[in-house]
């Protein structure tokens, strides 16, 4: 039920992935009036075995206070989703609804990873090289030292799951000098160079970390929000300029046209909308957050998210490669 376009754009998007994904199977859980007529249409192409709706006589409003949403609204379609998940009814939650309230009751619901004080948002990063995991996006705002260590040990696993076998891990500052950074980002710089486990590479600045200088970049909450916002903004402005230059002149047309193919393969990799989906580390869960504004295509890229975190059992890899990692923590 959550956000800009709620169910109006989240319900086609799901029957597509069930197109797509014959293995799929989807719990619509919200008010059951608003979205059975949102499936009518599509009864005749779609296995309604693998859909189903659970009413939720509230929902979340996107201003909502985290701890207004925890305790006030124990019937919400978030709070009811998450519950699933708790008992095994589901195995992950997609949610474009408020991020705080979210964090905040995936937080209660499913509680944390052993030796895990918060969760952190992490999402891919589209760089030079191919992908940087990037976190945390927004869940912790302030953090301490102890907790940016947390996340690099939790992006390295993350990482490793995914493929990356020595995964790269750096932190975001505002220079590679050792002198320069906050006092938090300094002293977890220290308790990183001690981890004798992790492939820690110092201080990494914005260009860096795009141009592919790392496979994990760790930072707090707020730097790291307004890097993906900062870079998804950027991406579209792109777009549209490369889109405007080329329908300038009938020269530039001509140009433009001939250039097609590179022009759409670059916009693929460019949208924002196909790295959609940033997961919840640090539950034992599998809880994946959509933009607000994401539209269907968006919608699909953090279903398609769960998806894979579920197939590799994320939160399971966590538990079992974080125990050892944290028994030799220097704090």
């Amino acid at each position: 039920m959550g956000g800009d376009f709620g169910p109006h754009c989240i319900v086609p998007a799901c029957l597509e992935c069930l197109s797509e994904m014959p293995s799929l199977h989807l719990v619509l859980v919200g008010q059951v009036s608003v979205l059975k007529p949102l499936l009518e249409p599509a009864k005749q192409k779609v296995d309604f075995a693998r859909i189903s709706v659970i009413e939720a006589s509230e929902a979340i409003r996107m201003d909502e206070r985290p701890t207004q949403a925890l305790r006030g609204k124990p019937r919400s379609s978030m709070h009811i989703a998450l519950e699933m998940v708790r008992a095994g009814q589901a195995q992950a939650c997609v949610s474009a609804g408020n991020t705080g309230a979210l964090m905040a009751v995936a937080r209660h619901v499913l509680k944390t990873v052993p030796g895990i004080d918060r969760p952190a948002i992490a999402a891919s990063i589209p760089t030079e090289q191919g992908f940087c995991l990037l976190l945390d996006l927004g869940a912790n705002v302030d953090c301490s030292a102890e907790h940016l260590y947390q996340f690099a040990l939790m992006g390295s696993v993350a990482a490793q799951v995914s493929g990356i076998a020595n995964p790269r891990v750096a932190l975001l500052n505002v220079g590679t000098e050792t002198i320069k950074g906050s006092q938090q980002v300094k002293r977890a710089a220290q308790l990183l160079s001690q981890g004798q486990r992790l492939n820690y590479q110092g201080f990494i600045e914005g260009d860096g970390l795009f141009r592919g200088e790392a496979d994990v970049v760790v930072c707090d909450g707020f730097a790291g929000n307004v890097v993906l916002k900062s870079s998804e903004g950027l991406a579209q402005m792109i777009s549209h300029k490369v889109e405007h230059l080329f329908k300038r002149s009938l020269w530039s047309r001509f140009v433009g046209l001939l250039s097609l193919p590179l022009l759409i393969e670059l916009k693929a990799e460019l949208m924002p909308s196909r790295y959609n989906g940033a997961s919840f580390l640090g539950l034992q869960g599998v809880v994946v957050k959509s933009h607000g504004s994401a539209g269907p295509e968006g919608i699909k890229a953090a279903i398609r998210q769960a998806v894979r975190d579920v197939q590799q059992d994320v939160p399971g890899q966590l538990r079992m490669r974080l125990e050892p990692l944290l028994s030799q923590s220097a704090f």
